[in-house]
């Protein structure tokens, strides 16, 4: 069993920035890709950005192109956590937004790859 604990989030104003956090517990083994994705009421859960291991330490970082150049995405192999910095914040960045996880190491972007899910975490941007 994996378990994915996000934090952060909030309400901040346009042009803004937030961190969001990920902290996975047990089988953390299991996965080879960690990733975050968003949802907007009314809207398909939608990918962001995703970590996938390439070798010892060596992750490569993919984006959506909605949010490349303002988000980028990072892990701390030492505290075993991932977080999500969010720059240049926009409106219709506002989500609920989900740390992943999947065993797959290919590049992963469609929500049925991951096996994991955590909780979500609101992000509010206000114009």
């Amino acid at each position: 069993q994996v378990h994915l604990v996000e934090s952060g989030g909030g309400l901040v104003q346009a042009g803004g920035s937030l961190r969001l956090g990920c902290v996975p517990s047990g089988r953390t083994f299991t996965f080879n890709t960690m990733g975050w994705f968003r949802q907007a009421p009314g809207k398909e859960r939608e990918f962001v950005a995703a970590l996938s291991w390439r070798s010892r330490n060596a992750y490569e970082p993919y984006y959506a192109d909605s949010v490349k150049g303002r988000f980028t995405i990072s892990r701390d192999n030492a505290k075993n956590t991932m977080d999500l910095q969010m720059n240049s914040l926009k409106p219709e960045d506002s989500a609920v937004y989900y740390c992943a996880a999947a065993s797959s190491n290919r590049r992963v972007t469609e929500r049925y790859d991951y096996s994991y899910w955590g909780q979500g975490a609101q992000v509010t941007v206000s114009s």
